[in-house]
């Protein structure tokens, strides 16, 4: 192999990959993963996953009793170099004696929700899930890079809409800087699930979502 072809496999080895807002440049962290097939996702596109960290508070007993690919999955994820943690609970994230030494340039939680303890549009159910996600929100703010972006992936109408996302965020000094549409298509093998109860390996009905993208508010006002 002559010169000019060993700076071009280096560069081919360096390329940035890229699948929708994430790239393998990125320092990772995904929180509150189901059967961890939407972290396997993104390594995949990546080629490997040593930039990620992926989180989930089930421990490997309740995984393999809730989800049918979740174990192959986190097998797999550790293969291509994820540190996968397992009973991370997402508002103490910032407790976490490991989680707490690192910063990440994009910390992601899709459908956060703590589970179907009442009625899904009742004022009690409501008041958990702002409780977790306000609480994820704080925890994450403290292991973000200065520059780095904070996603929650929420449904869209109601009662979802009362769980007031961007004024639980402003609250804790994060700003919106953008909020897009979630394609699940886009995610190839990304497979929602309802996470909770006997039918905790179905799917639920995504209908519409964003994907809300927040970063320090100091960094939009400075």
């Amino acid at each position: 192999m002559n010169k000019e072809e060993e700076e071009e496999e280096e560069e081919e080895e360096e390329e940035e990959k890229w699948i929708n807002h994430y790239s393998n440049s990125q320092r990772i962290l995904l929180v509150g993963e189901g059967d961890f097939s939407f972290s396997l996702c993104l390594a995949k596109a990546f080629g490997d996953a040593t930039n990620m960290v992926s989180t989930s508070i089930d421990t490997q007993d309740s995984l393999a009793k809730k989800y049918s690919h979740a174990i192959g999955n986190v097998r797999e994820l550790e293969e291509k170099g994820c540190l996968v943690l397992l009973g991370v609970d997402a508002t103490q994230m910032s407790q976490h004696f490991f989680l707490k030494t690192q910063r990440f340039d994009r910390i992601v939680y899709n459908f956060p929700h703590v589970g179907f303890l009442h009625r899904e549009n009742s004022y009690c159910q409501i008041q958990l899930n702002k409780g977790l996600v306000k609480k994820f929100l704080k925890g994450a703010k403290e292991l973000m890079q200065k520059t780095g972006e904070i996603h929650v992936t929420h449904k869209k109408g109601e009662p979802y809409d009362k769980w007031e996302i961007e004024k639980k965020a402003a609250k804790i000094g994060l700003a919106l800087h953008e909020s897009v549409p979630f394609k699940k298509q886009d995610y190839p093998g990304y497979a929602n699930k309802r996470a909770h109860g006997n039918n905790s390996n179905l799917p639920f009905a995504l209908g519409e979502a964003n994907t809300f993208k927040f970063t320090l508010k100091s960094r939009v006002t400075g």
